[in-house]
């Protein structure tokens, strides 16, 4: 059975620009076209999808605003070879617009934080280097404690070292797109993240908060997968006050 061309299918129903971008996108997924590959031309997508040129190019800047694709000057468009952090960009702005974006938001954080640590302790248990990297989570942890204690603590710079805690776990798993992810994800929950240290701060749980990541630390010191889904659980509870407010 011959396989289906997604670059001859003809446009039509939803936004045209729309359904050239999913046309181009599933040729890609479907192996029709590989990473590095030459495209058709405008004139020729223009002709196999039966859509205008302005069409197939505003489609064409879509897909390069997103990392999808790369033009070369007199030369054409090709499919990128390499991962962009632009390329999860729809996703989470998906996200953001839903309606109760916040909660979807914590929700899919705390989903990326059992994945994240259950991967960390994998990686950990596998790899030869296992103690230059705890050594990294163990120094993060040392500045959250350090910004936490300071006379006069700041918010902000508690977030920050927060941040910092919890990117060099993503350190350990050596996963690329996971690093873009979560530094995405911490972009988009700041507010809310800053809401929540001020809490802290007011209700006099610094400590608690401290523990909370500490326990962390020892789970990854002890490679306990089993412990994980708790401590996540645990370490939401402050995010979860605030976000039913």
């Amino acid at each position: 059975m011959e396989k289906t061309s997604f670059l001859k299918e003809p446009v039509g129903g939803q936004s045209v620009v729309n359904k050239i971008v999913d046309n181009i996108t599933n040729a890609i997924i479907n192996g029709e076209l590989n990473p590095g590959d030459k495209i058709p031309t405008e004139a020729e997508l223009s002709e196999s999808m039966g859509a205008g040129r302005n069409s197939v190019r505003e489609a064409i800047k879509v897909l390069e605003a997103y990392g999808v694709v790369h033009i070369k000057r007199a030369e054409g468009t090709f499919v990128s070879q390499e991962y962009d952090s632009r390329m999860i960009y729809p996703v989470l702005y998906g996200i953001i617009l839903q309606k109760d974006s916040t909660s979807q938001i914590v929700e899919l954080r705390k989903v990326i934080d059992v994945g994240l640590l259950q991967l960390a302790v994998d990686k950990l248990r596998s790899k030869s280097l296992e103690q230059t990297q705890m050594e990294a989570i163990e120094k993060a942890m040392e500045e959250l404690e350090y910004q936490a204690h300071m006379d006069k603590p700041q918010a902000r710079s508690l977030y920050e070292a927060d941040v910092q805690f919890h990117m060099a776990i993503v350190g350990i798993t050596e996963n690329v797109m996971l690093q873009s992810i979560c530094n995405y994800v911490d972009k988009i929950t700041r507010r809310s993240r800053m809401v929540t240290i001020d809490r802290i701060f007011l209700d006099g749980e610094v400590e608690n908060f401290l523990d909370l990541h500490r326990r962390i630390v020892k789970l990854l010191q002890d490679r306990d997968s089993a412990g994980i889904y708790a401590i996540v659980e645990e370490h939401y509870q402050y995010w979860a006050k605030v976000k039913d407010e």
